[in-house]
């Protein structure tokens, strides 16, 4: 498959899916089709992204006919359609079934749980890529970058948040998350958790209302959280500690967030909830600038000589960076660059080529600095940073 080949993109007309097409427009793909619920959007998305030059296609996730009505033709369906939780592996059934390959921005364990247990035969010759957003995606990808700099990683410290508008399709999945999105049917992470010597350890760190981050202005709310995919980055590693924390510039959002179990556990209406995220989420960021960072950093040696080496990305928008991730891995695809079965994007994508993406596309501004402890007797570290 090259440039020519249909790519069908689900969700196109949403945030994370306008950014995607936008991005695989500049990557060089022309033959798309673009596919939602609401035809009018998805003809704006085709006017001011692609000049006209694609094709809308009506496609209900709801509706199996409708679904597959979109995807047959395609050679790739970039799924960009949530919740993703309700919807899990349903977009990658229909493009096998259709003989194409898929790369979704979500996915993560249900959706690869879901077609391990029912495999289907054109997984021998297809490829379906989970968790190629931000996100999950990304948070797997980017520690790998860094490893490679290093004999041995033993520690790992991450920080990931921002200050930006929640999309009805956020909320919905930050509610589903806390009874899904985790192996084996269970929620989507551990608040409080961490990796020691090599394993999920329990309730080892608290939380902090209070503090600051590396790479975030001003106080923030820290919320250690460990999920699947840092799990399997320690094992992937060999990564002997891993402290993982969510960022909450926003006092209404994190607040929020910490009363959300209680809320539906009381009985209150999901739909509801998810207004009152949306709410919270505009009045913490009413007179400040959107964003979303990532900071990274992985301790470990060099020739027996210990070394650190850290990661900051910055973005105006988390959208717009799960949707290049989204078309850098659908490109990925079709060049043949990954192989057949299913994937997730952090395990079969190249992190050098990812973040050279990434910035040529504008999506992100990542800087990575080197230091090594000094020997006996030297008086600073050395230290290079740069953009990649």
């Amino acid at each position: 498959m090259n440039g020519e080949g249909t790519i069908g993109v689900l969700g196109a007309s949403g945030a994370v899916g306008r950014a995607a097409v936008r991005a695989l427009r500049d990557l060089g793909h022309t033959g798309l089709r673009l596919g939602g619920r609401a035809e009018e959007p998805l003809r704006d998305v085709l006017a001011g992204e692609l000049d006209g030059r694609g094709h809308v296609v009506p496609a209900d996730m709801d509706d199996a006919g409708s679904l597959a009505a979109f995807v047959t033709g395609c050679d790739l369906v970039l799924n960009c359609a949530g919740p993703s939780y309700r919807f899990g592996a349903r977009a990658a059934r229909a493009a096998l079934a259709a003989g194409a390959h898929c790369v979704d921005v979500a996915g993560d364990d249900p959706a690869a749980e879901d077609l391990h247990a029912r495999p289907l035969p054109e997984l021998a010759r297809r490829a379906v890529v989970l968790s190629a957003g931000t996100l999950p995606g990304l948070s797997g990808l980017l520690p790998r970058l860094l490893a490679r700099g290093l004999d041995t990683a033993l520690a790992l410290e991450a920080y990931c948040g921002g200050l930006e508008p929640c999309s009805p399709t956020v909320a919905a999945d930050l509610l589903l998350s806390l009874t899904a999105g985790g192996p084996g049917g269970s929620a989507y992470g551990d608040a409080l958790a961490a990796v020691r010597g090599g394993r999920r350890a329990p309730r080892v760190l608290r939380a902090d209302p209070d503090a600051t981050a590396p790479g975030f202005p001003g106080r923030v709310a820290l919320v250690p959280f460990l999920g699947e995919e840092t799990v399997r980055l320690a094992t992937a590693l060999g990564l002997e500690r891993a402290d993982w924390w969510n960022v909450h510039p926003g006092t209404r959002v994190h607040a929020l967030l910490t009363a959300l179990p209680a809320a539906l556990a009381a009985g209150e209406e999901p739909r509801l909830l998810e207004e009152r995220l949306r709410r919270a989420a505009t009045v913490d960021l009413a007179g400040r600038s959107p964003y979303y960072a990532m900071e990274f950093r992985i301790t470990g040696s060099v020739r027996g000589v210990p070394a650190a080496r850290g990661l900051r990305l910055r973005t105006t928008s988390s959208y717009r960076l799960t949707g290049a991730v989204g078309a850098l891995t659908a490109d990925a695809v079709a060049r043949g660059a990954v192989p057949p079965g299913t994937r997730f994007a952090c395990d079969v994508l190249d992190p050098e080529e990812v973040v050279s993406g990434l910035t040529k596309l504008g999506a992100a501004e990542v800087l990575v600095r080197d230091a090594r402890e000094p020997a006996a007797g030297a008086d600073t570290d050395t230290e290079e940073e740069g953009e990649l």
